[in-house]
């Protein structure tokens, strides 16, 4: 004895359920999760310039009076590797914001040491130089970086990405 068969499931011209990419009412998507977390990096992202933009006005300005020239160098090279420095990071991880953890991490940690490595040699050759002012230099690339990872932390905090996947 066979039993019956539902009507449609072996039957080509019933029409069948298709899974649907569309969020239900109250569900999280992948989507939108990623668009989120791009929109925080965007933020830090434009945040970080908007400080370094301020900090090199103002680092020129200030290391000019108070170094002439030297302090001008001072500024600038230390503004350009805090953007360097920071801004890297913030890319690797907009880059990365849909990607798996394990891709973001291997990103992320691999491009912070190729900047720790660049750093470091960056930082040898400079000592040997005498045309810039170490003290602007020092002062101009501690805040930014300092500045950088506070408006980082800040974009996260107020960053609305959800973390919860709720069930219908």
């Amino acid at each position: 004895m066979t039993t019956p068969t539902p009507p449609g499931a072996d039957d080509p011209t019933t029409p069948q359920e298709q899974p649907t990419s569309e969020a239900r009412p109250g569900e999280v998507t992948a989507d939108a999760v990623g668009d989120a977390v791009s929109a925080v990096f965007r933020t830090a992202l434009r945040d970080t310039l908007i400080l370094l933009v301020g900090l090199l006005v103002l680092g020129v300005a200030l290391g000019a009076l108070l170094a002439g020239t030297a302090g001008v160098w001072g500024a600038l090279m230390g503004v350009a590797i805090a953007l360097v420095f920071s801004g890297t990071t913030i890319v690797a991880m907009a880059r990365t914001a849909r990607s798996t953890p394990t891709t973001t991490a291997a990103v992320v940690l691999g491009s912070w040491l190729v900047k720790i490595v660049l750093l470091g040699i960056v930082l040898a050759v400079l000592r040997n130089y005498e045309f810039y002012d170490r003290v602007v230099f020092a002062v101009v690339l501690l805040v930014g970086v300092i500045g950088s990872a506070l408006l980082d932390y800040r974009a996260v905090d107020r960053g609305r990405i959800p973390y919860v996947t709720p069930k219908s």
